[in-house]
């Protein structure tokens, strides 16, 4: 499977989070590779949605609709900066 980019998720990323998310700045939990969330590796194929790290490949958020809601996981993620 081939990983789009962070854009590909911008506007799930933006009900979610309230703003703008993909010139927002995360570091992997596993390698603290900085990036922004637009450079993150996504993969749209499972019963979820998986942004990896570029460098590490590890899992930095996992995004799952269920019953109207988005359920969000960000323990891949050592920080989460906001660009604004």
């Amino acid at each position: 499977m081939d990983a789009l980019d962070g854009n590909a998720i911008a506007g799930t990323l933006q009900v979610v989070f309230g703003t703008e998310m993909t010139t927002a700045t995360g570091a992997c939990a596993g390698c603290g590779r900085r990036s922004l969330v637009a450079e993150f590796g996504v993969y749209l194929g499972g019963p979820g949605t998986v942004m990896r790290c570029r460098h590490c490949d590890g899992v930095v958020m996992v995004l799952v609709e269920a019953h109207g809601a988005t359920c969000v996981d960000l323990n891949g993620l050592k920080t989460l900066e906001s660009a604004g």
